[in-house]
């Protein structure tokens, strides 16, 4: 990337004195860091408005007078933005300068998210979100970028741990603050929180990047067979991702059209990338060993992020009851404990292998899923407490080795290409794991309701003798007719039977979560120890 080629100080990241000065750890001067740290800032805060929305939606759908089917696009119309402008980044910051498109898309995200707060019904909302996405899906992948142009590998580790805190702390506590606002103050401030850690990242993103021309040339040499493919595709694919199990997949025409477009589309894309003179985005990055096992990698891990922070918060108020503020106190143990451990990695990485890192870190996110594999009725806040703790620690270990190790050699120019990829792939993972959770639990549900009630037979004397309780428990509480007691007790027992089926299937899919990142850690063991890999100097 043009705009992204100078270190620091000045000097092309192609110049052979940066080889030379590397082993010297060269300083960071404190415009850099501000520079990085209000990067981040807009990734975290992007991030996180995706699952604080989603632990306020169903107040957002009944304040705006959505219905329970059509609300799910407040947070389709956000996603399918952000998945789009993510790639397309790292071209336009070259075309329109670092300084000039972070700063708008920051102020941009700021004004939309203000503007959602007063939306009086589902189609302004569902425009304003989409907006908000395209804008506050920039901040994401131009985070990534700027700690990997910015920084000398002696210091990327540190920026990677602090983006790993909008990477994988933001979907984490997102539920926690959604929770708490939407009882305490109201859906509107899930809104209005942004405003003022939106203001300081403004701030620190005007002191800090230095101005730089536009190249609006650019424009004219644009990859816009590439852009308009990919667009269309993963609108497409991110639509049928999201609503494909609520139209019930193939069953429904709009999802099949929607899949027809997503495959013709993306195909078009890949074809046109591999062989277009100036592609949008590098894909050929995908055939360096780091890179490509680092996405698969990358890929898996957003299906257990996102896939475990959609799956917790389903059972506790399914099975538990609870609501928003409650499930928002059980997930704060996946948060929390990784502030106090993501500060860590970049001395773990200076003294071990980033591999061993980061197998390390698949491995307690793996445990921390088998550990909820045989879930009981009175599974709640107390048993989910230590998985919470070691799916935070493992999570914690992951994100910035992982990062480093798949993005070691990559040059200048491809920079805004690798961030694009590894970003989108992440984000691409997690609605996969969504949409093979909401349907495999529907699914596993049906199994296990069939095979126990193959055990709730009326010729049980059991089965006969819990009927007869509940029939004299309805009756002892005003149901006059014995008939209709009975009917009550069945429906009553066929509830007991479907709630436990649910536990089995919700057990499922933690096993399920479990089995992806097992394999993720399997290709992390693919991984090559890059030549020059630590976050102290040794370089």
């Amino acid at each position: 990337m043009t705009t992204l080629q100078t270190a620091n100080n000045g000097v092309p990241a192609s110049d052979p004195r940066l080889a030379a000065e590397a082993p010297k750890a060269p300083a960071v001067s404190a415009k850099t860091w501000i520079a990085v740290g209000g990067a981040t800032l807009g990734a975290f805060m992007a991030v996180l408005n995706i699952q604080i929305v989603n632990a306020s939606l169903a107040d957002i759908q009944g304040a705006i007078g959505a219905g329970t089917d059509d609300g799910g696009w407040i947070s389709t119309s956000y996603l399918i933005a952000e998945i789009v402008v993510i790639p397309l980044s790292g071209w336009l910051a070259q075309v329109f300068s670092i300084r000039v498109y972070l700063l708008t898309n920051a102020v941009l995200f700021l004004l939309f998210s203000a503007a959602c707060a007063l939306a009086q019904n589902l189609p302004q909302m569902i425009v304003l979100r989409s907006v908000q996405g395209f804008t506050g899906g920039v901040l994401i992948p131009m985070a990534f970028t700027l700690i990997i142009t910015l920084l000398p590998k002696a210091k990327q580790p540190i920026g990677l741990a602090l983006f790993a805190i909008s990477a994988t702390f933001a979907p984490a506590i997102g539920p926690t603050i959604g929770g708490y606002l939407t009882e305490n103050w109201g859906w509107e401030y899930i809104f209005y929180v942004n405003l003022v850690p939106g203001a300081a990242m403004i701030a620190m993103l005007w002191f800090s990047l230095e101005p730089a021309p536009m190249n609006l040339s650019l424009l004219r040499e644009g990859d816009w067979l590439g852009i308009v493919t990919m667009s269309i595709g993963l609108s497409a694919l991110q639509t049928v991702l999201e609503e494909g199990n609520k139209d019930d997949w193939l069953g429904s025409p709009f999802i099949v059209k929607m899949s027809v477009i997503a495959t013709v589309a993306l195909s078009a894309f890949l074809w046109i990338e591999l062989t277009a003179s100036k592609p949008l985005l590098n894909l050929r990055l995908l055939a360096r060993r780091n890179f490509g096992f680092g996405i698969l990698a990358n890929f898996l891990l957003g299906i257990a992020l996102y896939g475990s922070v959609f799956i917790l918060p389903v059972y506790l108020s399914r099975i538990q009851g609870y609501n928003a503020e409650q499930i928002g106190m059980v997930l704060a143990w996946t948060g929390l404990p990784q502030l106090l451990f993501i500060p860590l990695v970049p001395q773990l990485m200076r003294r071990f292998d980033a591999r061993i890192i980061i197998g390390a870190g698949f491995a307690l996110f793996a445990v921390s899923n088998f550990m909820n594999i045989h879930m009981t009725n009175d599974y709640a806040t107390d048993q989910l407490f230590w998985p919470n703790v070691v799916r935070a620690v493992g999570q914690a270990f992951v994100f910035a080795p992982l990062s480093a190790v798949a993005t070691a050699g990559i040059e200048a120019e491809n920079a805004g290409s690798a961030s694009g990829l590894f970003n989108m792939i992440r984000n691409l993972g997690g609605a996969v794991g969504i949409a093979l959770l909401q349907t495999l639990l529907t699914k596993r549900e049906q199994y296990h309701s069939n095979v126990l009630m193959q055990s709730v037979s009326m010729l049980e004397q059991a089965t006969q003798a819990r009927v007869e309780k509940l029939t004299q428990y309805f009756i002892s509480h005003g149901v006059i007719d014995r008939s209709d007691a009975a009917h009550r007790a069945y429906v009553a027992i066929g509830k007991i039977v479907q709630k436990q089926a649910f536990i089995l299937a919700f057990s499922d899919m933690f096993f399920l979560l479990g089995a992806a990142l097992v394999v993720a850690l399997a290709a992390s063991m693919m991984l090559k120890k890059p030549g020059q890999l630590s976050a102290g100097g040794a370089h």
